[in-house]
């Protein structure tokens, strides 16, 4: 993701701690669902001391309207500190009653620590590195929200995390508190449902582009109306809002797909009864009769599917010292997955991982592959087994070396800008540009200037070598006067693009 997107669109979602029950049981619609149902809306848009957010506060109100239309009592609140939440969460547990369906939904900033999430309050403090215990106590847990609704008895739960943003605490200058952004997934008892904005660390939008007008986040504006529509599951609204959210996304060259996780036993339904499944609705899935054998993937081929299908899988690709790394992400839960270089010859098996998918409660397949070093420009295709145990794909996927290296370390440099110079006073002053020298194979110029604004030089790195692209060669520091206060950089991507000019302070970024 671009450094740009990061505060501006800073996951705005944390998506869905709403878990809890979808009401309506498939064909047990009647006095079994007497209970009342309640709901809790909570947006916040204007923090204190981390970046404020745009549409937050407009998600909860469309959110609140929503619920309204399908029969809950909805409390809504808004731009809540630490004191306002927790008697918030208190209103909550008092309207709820043993055998209600519950409905919680939050959007704002939410952070992910050792693995737990946590909703960010406005009033929570700008932490810094090592402050994790700073931001524990002044924020809202997650978990803790699922264990009072367990405690109110209710029948069952949606929770709906609209907060995948990136690092909040991110700040030109400062050690940031530790952080990949968005939220890490979570272990949900029985009788929940949830959803999330996008995936594990992945930055939800809060728009597609500078002339997108919709007062609510690409998620939100999505999740809302696939609520309304009668007749249709959770699963299969969860499903609806994952594939338009992630053609949206593409569409704007983002890569956010939502993600759920069934923990009913039963089909639920907040709109109605079940509709009559029509033959060759792709969206209204049957659940597979027989699913207590892995799937297998069969040895023949199978007919190829455009590049662009709602199926195709997106890869993520790194490069790393032994070779490429490529990462498959999936809109549906795959069974099995295999790959191969070329259009032709066998596919290879990723094999399974020893540990289970809640979606499809059977073991999750490996969905990262190496590939050697010196692989030139070829396609790789993937194909995977989906939860109804069909082959999908083949799906060709470009592999371009130079283009890819160049795409990854340009992002990581806009990305990670307060990292390209670090000083160090000792015996004299230096300062370090090794992470310039580890991307130089993004970079055509770099200028830079010693106590101006003004780059004025031309540093000199070592040419881009494919055969080891981020190998540290030549020099990646420099002697500098003991009276030097700052320097000034800027960079001239081969693209044709610039960097801004990055100023870089003595004390702010020296080395520790």
């Amino acid at each position: 993701m671009t450094p740009k997107s990061l505060m501006s669109r800073f996951c705005r979602i944390l998506p869905l701690m709403a878990g809890l029950a979808l009401a309506v049981l498939a064909g047990s619609i009647g006095s079994a669902w007497a209970e009342k149902r309640v709901a809790l809306v909570i947006g916040n848009n204007d923090y204190r001391n981390v970046p404020k957010l745009l549409k937050a506060v407009n998600d909860a109100h469309t959110m609140a309207e929503t619920l309204k239309q399908l029969g809950f009592t909805v409390m809504v609140a808004e731009n809540q500190n630490r004191q306002q939440f927790s008697e918030t969460l208190q209103n909550f547990d008092n309207a709820l009653q043993a055998g209600d369906t519950a409905f919680f939904f939050y959007s704002g900033h939410g952070f992910e620590i050792m693995g737990r999430n946590y909703l960010l309050p406005v009033d929570v403090p700008a932490a810094t590195e090592g402050q994790e215990e700073l931001v524990r106590d002044a924020a809202i847990s997650a978990d803790r929200i699922i264990e009072r609704l367990q405690n109110r008895n209710v029948r069952s739960a949606i929770l709906v995390f609209d907060a995948c943003r990136d690092n909040p605490f991110e700040r030109a200058g400062v050690r940031a508190l530790a952080g990949n952004g968005g939220l890490a997934l979570m272990q949900l008892p029985e009788g929940i449902f949830s959803v999330f904005s996008a995936s594990p660390h992945q930055t939800a939008l809060d728009r597609l582009s500078n002339d997108d007008s919709d007062p609510n986040s690409v998620f939100t504006r999505i999740f809302a109306k696939e609520l309304l529509k009668p007749g249709l599951s959770l699963v299969e609204v969860a499903k609806r809002t994952r594939r338009s959210v992630a053609g949206l996304a593409q569409s704007a060259r983002q890569h956010q797909v939502p993600v759920y996780f069934d923990q009913m036993f039963d089909d639920a339904f907040l709109s109605g009864k079940a509709a009559e499944v029509k033959p060759g609705d792709p969206l209204r899935e049957k659940e597979p009769s027989k699913m207590d054998e892995v799937a297998a993937l069969p040895p023949v081929s199978v007919p190829a599917r455009p590049a662009d299908s709602v199926n195709a899988p997106i890869a993520s690709i790194s490069r790393h010292n032994t070779g490429w790394g490529v990462t498959f992400s999936f809109v549906d839960p795959p069974l099995a997955i295999s790959w191969r270089l070329g259009d032709s010859g066998e596919f290879q098996e990723t094999g399974l991982l020893d540990e289970f998918d809640p979606r499809t409660r059977r073991r999750m397949p490996r969905s990262r592959i190496t590939i050697p070093p010196d692989t030139p420009t070829t396609v790789i295709e993937v194909r995977y087994v989906d939860a109804a145990g069909v082959t999908q794909g083949p799906f060709p996927i470009k592999f371009d070396p130079v283009a890819t290296v160049f795409r990854n370390d340009h992002d990581s440099l806009e990305r990670d800008w307060n990292t390209w110079l670090v000083f160090r006073p000792y015996y004299g002053l230096y300062v370090y540009y090794t992470d310039l020298v580890g991307a130089r194979c993004a970079i055509r110029e770099a200028r830079y200037g010693i106590d101006t604004t003004v780059p004025d030089k031309v540093l000199k790195l070592a040419p881009c070598d494919m055969r080891d692209p981020h190998a540290i060669d030549g020099e990646s520091y420099m002697k500098l006067s003991p009276k030097t206060q700052l320097m000034s950089v800027k960079l001239f991507y081969r693209d044709g693009s610039e960097s801004e000019t990055r100023i870089f302070r003595r004390g702010t970024n020296d080395m520790r």
